[in-house]
C-alpha cells in the first residue's frame, strides 16, 4: 500500500524538531581559522601562503613606522619554513594580570584573535597596517609549528607552538645584547594546497615596504638553491626613488620625479610621478604601507586630480586647440609611472586582505594634488609641455585606432568573423575550450591533425609577431598576426574595449620549439599579453606547453620524459631492477626496493648537504664528522628531540673529543642565549658553532635524520654490481652517477629540439592529450621585476639588455641554437 504523502506543514514541523540547540556549533578562534582559512588570509593556496609572511612582516614594519625598528630580515629555509627577524622593541613578555589563565603577552598575541596593541588609545601604534589583531595568531593557527624568540631587556624568551597550541609556556632561556623578535614557522601542509614559497612574490612585497618606509632595511634570503639568493631593500628617497626605480631602464620625460607630501589633520598624503616615452601605465597605491591592488578612494582622487590638472594647464597654455574634446584619463596616463601613498589612523578596507581602501580620502587627495601640480607645472613649463604633448599624441592615436577597435569588437562571441588560419573547436563553452598558439605552419599542421577537435583550437602564427614594447597601439592593431590573435580570442583589446567575459578559450597555450627562435616567439607573445591583455595573465588563462625533452627507447619499448629530472628518475628506477650495491665497511647489500629507497633518500640528502656544509664554512670533512657524532652512541635516534643533544654536557663533550682526534681545535662552552651547551670549532680566522641555533635549521635536521636512518650505508667505499660486472665506487657522492651510467646501457636516448620532429600521433600523445601532458601556468608574481624584465629584453635600450645577457648567460641550460 502506497503511504500517504505528508503535508507541507508536517514536513516543516519535522524539520523544526530536528533543528535544535544541538545543531549550533561554536568554534574556538583556532578551529574557525583552520576550518575557514580563506576568511582570514584570502585563500588556502599560493595567495594565502604568502599572506602568512606579510602578516608577520607587517608587525615589524609597524614597529618601524613607530620609530623603533630599522632592520627586518626574512629567510626562506630549505624546507620552506620562514623566519622573520627584526630589531624592534620585542613583543612584551610579562604576564597580563587580568588574564584568567595568567598567560604572557606573547602567548596571548599568538593564540587569541583580535589581540594586539592597535586597539587602545595610548598611541602605541598611531599608524599601522595590521588593524584587526588577527594576523600573527592566524599564522600560528595555520602553521605546522611556530617558534618565537623575544630579545628584550637583556634576556631571551622562547616559546613553541604546534598547530597553534602552546607546547609549553613562554620561558626565559638566557641573556642577550640583542633586541627585537624572531618568528619562525612552517605552513601546515594539511591546510595549504602548496607550501612552496616564491622568492619573487615575496621580493615584490618587501621591496614595496622598504620604498614606503624611509630608513628601513629589509633583507630577503632564500636558502633553498645551490647558492643562497639574497636581496636587500633600502631606499632613502622613499616613493620618489620607487618611481625612479620603476623607470630605470626607460627614457623619461622629466629628469627627476615629481614628489609632494602634505598632511591634513591626522592624514598624510604622498604622491610621486614620472613619465616615460612608453605607452603603458603603472600606478601603485598604498594605504598605511598596504598595497591596495584594487585601488580605492585615494586612487580615485589621484586620477581625477591628474586628468583635471593636465587639461586645465593645456587649456590655459593653448596646447590642446587641435583636439575636439578634452584629454581623457587614458590619454594623460600613457607612459605614466606613479605611486600614491596615504597614512591614516584606523583606515577602512574591504576584507582582511586589505586590497581596497574605503576610507573617504578622495577629496583630500584630489585637492592636495591639484594644488601641487599647478605649482609644479608653473615652475617647470618645458616638462609640462612634454607631458601634455605626449597626451595629445595619445589622443590622436586613440582616434586613429578607433576603426581598428571597431574591427576587433566584431570578433566577439556572437561574431562569425574569425581568422581563416584558425582551426576552431566545436565546443562553445569557454571553460572547456583550449587555444593552442603554434609556432609555424608546419607544426600547426601536425597539431591540427593530432588535436581533439571537440575542445582544442589551433592558431598557427607565421614568423615572429610585432614587438609591442616598441609599437604604439594603432600600429599593433594593423599587424596581421596580432589581428588574427585578437579575433581568435574574442575579448577585444584596449582599456575601453577589452572584456574578459568574451574570452572564447579559458586555456591559451603557447606551443613553441625548445630553441632560440621558439624562445623569442614565446617572449614576443608574452610581451603582447602582458602589455595589452594583462588580465589574461592575472586570471591564470595563459600556459606554456611542455613537450617532452627526451624519448627513451629499448627494443620496441618507448617512453617520453619531460626533462632531466624525469630522465634521472626513470634511470634510477630501471637500475634497481638489476643492480645491487655492497657497502664495503659494513658489508651491507642493497638491492631492489631497499636500494631504490636508499637512492631516493641519498638524493634528498645531497640536496640538503651542500646547505649544511655552507653553514660549516664549506668544510665537508667537518660536516661528516658532526653527522657521524650526532648519530653515534648517545647521539640522535629517530623519534628523539634534537634539543636533547645540547641540554647536558655529555654529547657536546663527545663531539669535542671526536673533532680533536681529527685535528680540529674544538672547545665546549655555554650557549648563554638558550641556556644550553655548544661546541665551538676554531679555524684560521673562523669560529664555527655547533649549537641549538644550527640544529634549528632544516638542512641540519634533514641531514641528521637521513644519516641516522641509513648510518651503516652512508660511508663508502662501495661495490656496484650489474650481472657479472662489478665497479668500485670510492665516495658516496659518486654512487648515484655510477648507477645512472649503468642504467643507460642498451638504451637509445633521443633529445628533441623542435615540434617538427614529432608526427601528429606523437604530438597528441606527449603534448596535446590533457591526461598526459604537462603545462606551465604563466603567473605575475613580482609586478615591478616583471615590468623591468620586459622593458630590458624588449625595449629600445641596448646597454641594459647586454648587461642582462652577461649576468644570466651561465644560468642557461639545454640551449639549442
Amino acid at each position: 500500500m502506497t503511504p500517504k504523502p505528508q503535508s507541507e506543514a508536517a514536513l516543516l514541523n519535522a524539520a523544526a524538531e530536528t533543528y535544535t540547540a544541538d545543531s549550533i556549533t561554536s568554534l574556538s578562534g583556532r578551529d574557525a581559522v583552520r576550518l575557514r582559512p580563506a576568511m582570514y588570509i584570502g585563500s588556502n593556496g599560493e595567495l594565502g601562503l604568502h599572506h602568512l609572511v606579510y602578516e608577520v612582516v607587517d608587525n615589524s614594519v609597524d614597529e618601524a613606522l613607530a620609530g623603533h625598528c630599522t632592520q627586518v630580515e626574512v629567510i626562506i629555509h630549505p624546507d620552506n619554513s620562514i623566519s622573520v627577524i627584526d630589531n624592534g622593541r620585542g613583543i612584551p613578555v610579562d604576564v597580563k594580570q587580568d588574564d584568567p589563565k595568567k598567560r604572557s603577552a606573547v602567548e596571548i598575541v599568538l593564540t587569541e584573535l583580535h589581540a594586539g596593541a592597535k586597539f587602545g588609545e595610548d598611541n602605541t601604534y598611531k599608524v599601522s597596517g595590521g588593524l584587526h589583531g588577527v594576523g600573527v595568531s592566524c599564522v600560528n593557527f595555520l602553521s605546522e609549528w611556530l617558534r618565537v624568540e623575544v630579545y628584550r631587556n637583556g634576556y631571551v624568551h622562547e616559546q613553541e607552538f604546534e598547530r597553534g597550541i602552546p607546547v609549553a609556556p613562554l620561558t626565559r632561556t638566557g641573556k642577550t645584547t640583542k633586541r627585537g623578535t624572531r618568528v619562525s614557522f612552517k605552513p601546515d601542509g594539511e591546510i595549504f594546497t602548496t607550501t612552496t614559497y616564491d622568492f619573487d612574490t615575496l621580493a615584490q612585497r618587501l621591496r614595496e615596504k622598504a620604498f614606503l618606509t624611509k630608513g628601513l632595511t629589509i633583507t630577503l634570503a632564500d636558502e633553498r638553491g645551490e647558492q643562497e639568493r639574497r636581496q636587500e631593500f633600502f631606499y632613502r628617497g622613499g616613493i620618489a626613488e620607487f618611481v625612479a626605480h620603476l623607470n630605470r631602464n626607460k627614457t623619461v620625460l622629466m629628469p627627476e620625479p615629481f614628489y609632494c607630501e602634505a598632511t591634513q589633520g591626522e592624514v598624510t598624503v604622498e604622491v610621486a610621478i614620472q613619465y616615460n616615452d612608453g605607452y603603458d601605465e603603472k600606478v601603485f597605491s598604498f594605504a598605511n604601507n598596504i598595497n591596495t591592488v584594487d585601488g580605492g578612494t585615494h586612487l580615485s582622487g589621484f586620477r581625477t586630480a591628474l586628468t583635471a590638472s593636465i587639461n586645465a594647464y593645456a587649456l590655459s597654455e593653448g596646447l590642446s586647440k587641435q583636439l575636439k574634446e578634452n584629454l581623457t584619463g587614458d590619454d594623460v596616463r600613457e607612459g605614466l609611472v606613479a605611486v600614491v601613498s596615504v597614512k591614516i589612523p584606523q583606515p577602512q578596507f574591504e576584507g582582511q586582505t586589505k586590497n581596497k581602501l574605503n576610507s573617504d580620502v578622495k577629496g583630500m587627495v584630489d585637492s592636495i594634488l591639484r594644488e601641487q601640480l599647478k605649482t609644479y607645472f608653473g615652475e617647470h613649463p618645458a616638462i609640462a609641455k612634454r607631458i601634455i604633448m605626449k597626451a595629445v599624441d595619445a589622443a590622436r592615436a586613440r582616434e586613429a585606432a578607433r576603426r581598428a577597435r571597431e574591427i576587433s569588437r566584431k570578433s566577439s562571441l556572437n561574431s562569425l568573423t574569425l581568422p581563416g588560419k584558425l582551426a576552431d573547436c566545436s565546443e562553445r563553452d569557454p571553460s572547456k575550450s583550449e587555444l593552442f598558439i603554434v609556432e609555424g605552419d608546419s607544426a600547426g599542421g601536425s597539431a591540427k591533425q593530432g588535436r581533439d577537435r571537440r575542445t582544442q583550437a589551433i592558431l598557427p602564427l607565421k614568423g615572429k609577431i610585432l614587438n609591442v614594447e616598441k609599437a604604439r597601439y594603432d600600429k599593433m592593431l594593423s599587424h596581421s598576426e596580432i589581428g588574427a590573435l585578437i579575433m581568435a580570442l574574442g575579448t577585444g583589446v584596449g582599456k575601453s574595449d577589452f572584456s574578459i567575459d568574451k574570452l572564447r578559450y579559458h586555456k591559451i597555450i603557447l606551443l613553441c620549439d625548445a630553441d632560440i627562435d621558439g624562445s623569442h616567439i614565446r617572449t614576443l607573445l608574452l610581451t603582447f599579453f602582458y602589455r595589452q591583455m594583462p588580465e589574461l595573465l592575472e586570471r591564470g588563462h595563459v600556459f606554456i606547453a611542455q613537450p617532452p625533452l627526451y624519448k627513451v627507447k629499448k627494443g620496441k619499448s618507448e617512453q617520453y620524459l619531460l626533462d632531466d629530472r624525469e630522465l634521472n628518475k626513470y634511470l634510477l628506477k630501471r637500475a634497481t631492477e638489476d643492480v645491487h650495491v655492497t657497502v664495503e665497511p659494513t658489508q651491507r647489500v642493497l638491492a631492489g626496493r631497499e636500494l631504490a629507497k636508499f637512492l631516493d633518500k641519498l638524493l634528498e640528502f645531497e640536496m640538503f648537504a651542500p646547505k649544511l656544509e655552507r653553514r660549516l664554512q664549506r668544510d665537508a670533512r667537518l660536516m661528516e664528522l658532526v653527522l657521524q657524532a650526532c648519530t653515534g652512541d648517545g647521539g640522535y635516534k629517530p623519534g628523539r628531540k634534537l634539543h636533547a643533544l645540547f641540554e647536558t654536557e655529555d654529547w657536546p663533550r663527545r663531539l669535542v673529543d671526536t673533532l680533536a682526534a681529527a685535528g680540529y681545535d674544538a672547545t665546549l662552552n655555554r650557549d648563554e642565549e638558550h641556556a644550553l651547551f655548544r661546541v665551538v670549532v676554531t679555524k684560521p680566522n673562523l669560529s664555527i658553532a655547533v649549537d641549538w641555533e644550527l640544529a634549528t635549521h632544516a638542512e641540519f635536521q634533514k641531514c641528521v635524520t637521513i644519516y641516522a636512518e641509513w648510518r651503516d650505508a652512508m660511508t663508502g667505499p662501495y661495490t656496484v654490481a650489474q650481472g657479472s660486472v662489478t665497479t668500485p665506487v670510492a665516495q658516496r657522492a659518486a654512487l648515484g652517477d655510477q648507477i645512472l651510467t649503468l642504467a643507460k646501457r642498451d638504451l637509445t636516448i633521443q633529445r628533441y629540439k623542435g615540434l617538427g620532429e614529432m608526427n601528429p600521433e606523437q604530438l597528441w600523445e606527449t603534448t596535446l592529450n590533457a591526461e598526459k601532458r604537462t603545462l606551465l601556468q604563466v603567473r605575475i608574481n613580482d609586478v615591478v621585476e616583471t615590468d623591468a624584465v620586459f622593458t630590458v629584453l624588449m625595449g629600445d635600450a641596448v646597454e641594459p639588455r647586454r648587461r642582462f645577457i652577461e649576468e644570466h648567460a651561465l644560468d642557461v641550460k639545454n640551449l639549442d641554437v
